[in-house]
């Protein structure tokens, strides 16, 4: 025997391993030990991908949602205001009351309060309306004890320049709740008379991000520029009010706007957020989930994962043992398929060879390396798939769309993107209920996938909104598909009674540059086709500034 053989076996009988059986036991334990260890940090790594992408596309869906609706309440709120004080009650009694004063008693005063006591009414938002003269007195109040006003220094010369104006937010003692005061000019004959301002409770906006308040323990919280907070999801209080975001938490937000960010929050523990902002309010929205609970699963996950690898380790270690030379080439095909496992390659079905426990093993190993195949495809279907109408989701969407918009700019050729609203959704969810809404959903999504060719592409937004990305399509090709698509939905029978939608369009390079400037012309677009009544289609142009019909 040559020497080094000899100084192989001696080292074996030094380790106990003098016999057949006892080497076939090491060699299954070390070929069991090492592939399962390797493919299950590989699943554990690629299954903690997958998870931390989830809760970040969650908080990121979160912050922006959430944005955008306190967003949307407060222009809804400051249109409200641009209707009231551009009523002729208002701006005929205000200008009466420039040169006689406001006595009480005084006709116009009771006129202008008795307006402002009926606008009042339509919403419970309102905590009291006024309407102010030009040095920001209360001159008529829809309150029997008109409060006080809190308005920027400047706001006189924002209402010179007939600009609407949002007051900081503060806590109201006398409400007990935390207000806002908005104001917007009184102009008659191109002279500013005043304004007419509104006391604004936060309640709603605190409504409103609960509804997208992230996992068991998250948060949305909405804050200040400066990280000042105002309300959350959770709590408002006058002591929320006065304490911030630390300084540096809030930077690191900051500099990554819409991207999940971990954080030190303010009552303590380490938090995951993202922030996005608010125009309207001057603020930002932070939706934030403990680092605990964000990564929950993934502990979980590396637990069950470690008592496998046992359970396999020692599972294949019995059967080496009882087993000896029959099982040496079984074995050793189990090893190179669990090589190639672990280089990556899961497309591995190793053959079943007679009976017994042999067979088993290479049958377990078989369906464990299809199960994490299967894993691996579902995994990496549901990263770019809407789970209820099957379309591509905006994270695919986003890369279509900047795809064709790079494409666009090197040969020239023109692309339309379609954003499509399912009208009174809202409203038909309420009366009908959610599994009625998720059926319009899903069919407004096959007639989307109906409507276009294969290489365009179509997907979900978010809520109620659908994205098209209409390939090598100019403005008129992209017009002739959302007719195509509510002439369908008119013949679709639902439920709830006809249902419709508004599409806003844009077309690269007139509705912008980018993927985020050509749906910003779209969004534009799909406002003005909703202000103007829904159930139509308004092509959009980012170079007039504003959706044109």
């Amino acid at each position: 025997m040559a020497s080094w053989e000899n100084a192989i076996a001696e080292r074996l009988r030094v380790l106990g391993l003098d016999t057949i059986r006892r080497r076939i036991l090491a060699f299954g334990v070390l070929a069991t030990l090492i592939p399962s260890l390797v493919t299950g940090t590989i699943s554990y790594a690629e299954s903690h991908r997958a998870l931390s992408e989830k809760t970040e596309d969650q908080l990121r869906v979160a912050s922006f949602q959430s944005a955008r609706e306190v967003d949307a309440f407060f222009r809804d709120r400051l249109y409200d205001l641009r209707v009231f004080s551009n009523s002729y009650e208002v701006s005929e009694n205000l200008e009466r009351l420039s040169g006689s004063g406001a006595v009480p008693g005084n006709t116009a005063v009771r006129r202008v309060t008795e307006y402002l006591k009926s606008v009042k009414v339509r919403s419970a938002d309102y905590e009291e309306m006024m309407v102010l003269d030009r040095q920001g007195r209360v001159v008529a109040s829809s309150a029997a004890r008109p409060g006080t006003v809190t308005l920027p220094s400047d706001w006189q010369r924002e209402m010179g320049t007939d600009q609407q104006v949002v007051g900081e937010p503060y806590w109201d003692a006398g409400l007990n709740k935390a207000v806002v005061v908005l104001a917007g000019p009184v102009v008659r004959n191109d002279q500013a008379l005043g304004a007419v301002s509104a006391r604004v409770s936060l309640e709603a906006v605190a409504t409103i991000m609960r509804r997208f308040t992230p996992g068991d323990s998250g948060e949305v919280a909405l804050l200040t520029a400066p990280g000042q907070f105002i309300i959350t999801s959770r709590v408002s209080t006058a002591e929320l009010m006065q304490s911030h975001l630390n300084e540096g938490a809030s930077q690191t937000l900051a500099a990554q706007i819409g991207n999940p960010v971990e954080f030190s929050h303010a009552q303590g523990g380490r938090m995951l957020g993202a922030l996005q902002q608010v125009p309207r309010l001057d603020g930002v929205v932070v939706a934030s989930l403990p680092v605990t609970e964000a990564f929950q699963q993934v502990n979980r996950l590396r637990n069950v994962t470690i008592i496998m690898v046992v359970g396999l380790l020692a599972l294949v270690g019995g059967l080496a043992y009882i087993l000896s030379l029959v099982i040496v080439r079984p074995l050793e095909r189990l090893r190179e398929g669990a090589a190639q496992v672990a280089a990556g390659d899961l497309d591995v079905k190793l053959p079943v060879m007679g009976g017994g426990e042999v067979s088993y093993l290479t049958e377990i190993f078989n369906d464990m390396v299809r199960r994490l195949r299967e894993s691996r495809q579902e995994l990496e279907r549901i990263s770019v798939t809407d789970g209820l109408t099957g379309l591509v989701n905006r994270r695919r969407l986003m890369e279509a769309l900047t795809t064709e918009v790079e494409r666009a700019a090197r040969t020239g050729h023109p692309c339309t993107v379609l954003m499509v609203d399912v009208d009174h959704f809202k409203q038909f969810n309420d009366s009908y209920g959610h599994p009625a809404g998720d059926a319009v959903l899903t069919r407004v999504a096959a007639i989307l996938r109906e409507s276009i060719r294969t290489v365009d592409v179509a997907g979900r937004y978010g809520g109620e909104e659908f994205l098209l990305v209409l390939n090598d399509t100019t403005m008129a090709g992209g017009l002739e598909v959302a007719d195509r698509i509510r002439n369908k939905l008119a013949t679709e029978v639902f439920d709830g009674g006809r249902i419709t939608v508004s599409v806003g369009a844009a077309q690269y390079p007139d509705g912008g540059r980018t993927a985020e400037a050509l749906i910003m012309s779209a969004d534009l677009a799909l406002y003005q086709a909703k202000k103007e009544g829904r159930d139509r289609v308004v092509q959009a142009t980012t170079e007039a500034g504003k959706a044109q019909p």
